[in-house]
């Protein structure tokens, strides 16, 4: 994940807004790997992406506590969250994005979800954008250091 946006990051924000995000964005989410609903890719004994899905209501890693971050989300009315994708840079353009977010979209529809939601970061839209994501809204995203990235909201119906 560091790895990752250490190098991805500074193609879209400045260094302080790079060295933010690697710091508070590119962290393992542990609510997801007790889900179970968190998917890696190796190539020989190295994790070379990684990704996942949440039926819970956080939005993002690195958004602070909440006390409705552990709130199951009503499949009928409410999106799953796609959460904390990343691809190591030297891996990019693969197909591995487009290969867990099949997996999660398999995996939330089997759980009743009809949508899928998240908060791309700027490295991720393109990535969104051609698996079929639709932008909703740009935003702001402040970490907790008060540093503040872009990002994009976007959302998906389920196939």
């Amino acid at each position: 994940m560091k790895e990752s946006a250490a190098a991805l990051f500074p193609l879209f924000y400045d260094d302080r807004q790079s060295a933010s995000a690697v710091r508070y964005v590119a962290q393992v989410d542990p609510m997801l790997l007790a889900d179970g609903t968190y998917f890696v890719l190796e190539s020989g004994n190295e994790i070379v992406a990684c990704g996942g899905w949440s039926r819970r209501d956080r939005l993002y890693t690195g958004s602070g506590e909440s006390e409705d971050d552990e709130r199951a989300l009503d499949p009928e009315s409410e999106p799953a969250r796609v959460r904390a994708m990343f691809v190591r840079a030297d891996w990019t353009r693969r197909g591995l994005g487009r290969r867990i977010l099949e997996e999660c979209e398999a995996a939330a529809k089997d759980e009743g979800f009809r949508q899928l939601a998240l908060v791309a970061t700027m490295p991720g839209v393109p990535l969104y954008l051609a698996y079929g994501f639709r932008p909703i809204e740009e935003t702001e995203v402040t970490m907790p250091d008060g540093i503040t990235i872009a990002c994009v909201s976007m959302e998906k119906p389920i196939a």
